[in-house]
């Protein structure tokens, strides 16, 4: 039995757990850092309360809130200098997947000058990252329990593409978990984040490292998850709260998987599909796990059974797939495909695939999806 597992966030969940334990923030430091987007921090409610729990543990607190879908890496420098600027001793992240992976940024960026973007993402940055409070407004990334921020590179030698740097920097300090942050979530956004934490839980459940604790963890993401997709593709409107709650939760059983497993070949290639075609994260790494799916029914077929009977069936998983990932407008010239091979050079993802994984794989694949 492989029992290895580890897990260094203290997650607080429920509703007001925010005002319940927000006491705790008081040791973390005078002054902090609110990182958020511009809109669902405050629509969500979270912000007020975070800002209430703050006040009340006498906490000094300062609202940036310039980060985008997708951050950008001069955003999380920004919001560095703005931390180094107020002199603030945590950072405390209110929002999505975005703005969670930025506060990670931030986090680390602050101590270590906020102009030292490319040492982060190359995860070289020598001081240890302020201490980091992750609030989600979104039920997908489950970046709360993750060591991972993905960015996309703005500087010129970037290229606008999208890059992961995974560390123990980036864990938080603290999570909370409030469902009823999700609430005010649209149905486009609650279905592609949806797709995001399915895919979380797909692509670690085949990965060499998704030992007997994790499988435990993916199989409550999978019923979880897959429950939440099938009542989306049969109802046309919002969630009620209990189905909020099932999403949410199911975000952070996958956010565990992914955590301990990383992510197989969807998600970087969904990465262009994002960058050049603006498809949603979630709904771009969806649009893959047909292809993954099939290549792990060949070798991982007992593997793949198993998660079919969590999800209730093949079928189910395909049509679910099917029925959610919006239909791509998308086409490439066979030039246009073979330009993206370099960026499958090399590429740690391909190893957590069934079978393995190559460029020929990856150019062959978008060829099939994409090519006009």
């Amino acid at each position: 039995m492989d029992f290895t597992f580890h897990m260094p966030v203290q997650v607080f969940s429920g509703e007001g757990c925010v005002k319940k334990e927000g006491e705790r923030l008081r040791a973390l430091g005078r002054r902090c850092l609110i990182v958020t987007g511009a809109h669902a921090a405050k629509a969500s409610g979270a912000l007020d309360e975070v800002l209430e729990a703050l006040s009340a543990a006498g906490v000094e607190a300062t609202v940036f809130p310039g980060i985008g879908a997708n951050p950008l890496l001069s955003q999380c420098q920004a919001a560095a200098f703005a931390a180094d600027t107020c002199r603030s001793d945590f950072i405390l992240g209110i929002g999505g997947g975005s703005v969670m992976d930025a506060a990670k940024a931030t986090a680390w960026l602050a101590p270590n000058g906020s102009d030292r973007g490319r040492d982060l993402m190359a995860g070289k940055l020598r001081r240890p990252a302020l201490p980091l409070v992750l609030v989600g407004t979104t039920a997908g990334t489950g970046s709360e329990v993750s060591a991972a921020a993905v960015l996309t590179l703005d500087t010129p030698d970037g290229g606008g593409r999208k890059q992961s740097v995974t560390s123990p920097q980036c864990y938080a300090r603290y999570a909370f978990a409030d469902p009823r942050y999700t609430y005010s979530t649209s149905r486009e956004t609650t279905v592609s984040t949806a797709l995001d934490a399915f895919s979380h839980a797909v692509e670690g459940w085949f990965a060499p490292g998704c030992g007997n604790v994790i499988t435990a963890f993916g199989e409550r993401a999978l019923v979880m998850v897959s429950g939440g997709l099938g009542w989306l593709l049969q109802n046309p409107g919002l969630p009620a709260p209990a189905m909020r709650e099932q999403l949410y939760y199911g975000s952070l059983w996958a956010g565990m998987v992914l955590n301990a497993c990383g992510t197989a070949f969807p998600h970087p290639l969904g990465y262009i599909l994002t960058e050049e075609y603006g498809l949603p994260h979630g709904a771009a790494c969806a649009v893959f796990l047909p292809a993954f799916l099939r290549r792990a029914e060949e070798h991982a077929p007992a593997r793949a059974d198993q998660l079919y009977r969590l999800c209730g069936g093949r079928d189910r998983v395909f049509s679910l797939l099917e029925g959610l990932t919006p239909a791509a407008d998308i086409a490439m010239t066979p030039e246009k495909i073979e330009g993206y091979r370099p960026r499958w050079e090399n590429v740690k993802n391909f190893a957590r695939t069934p079978g393995g994984f190559t460029p020929d794989d990856a150019a062959g694949l978008y060829r099939a999806l994409f090519a006009r």
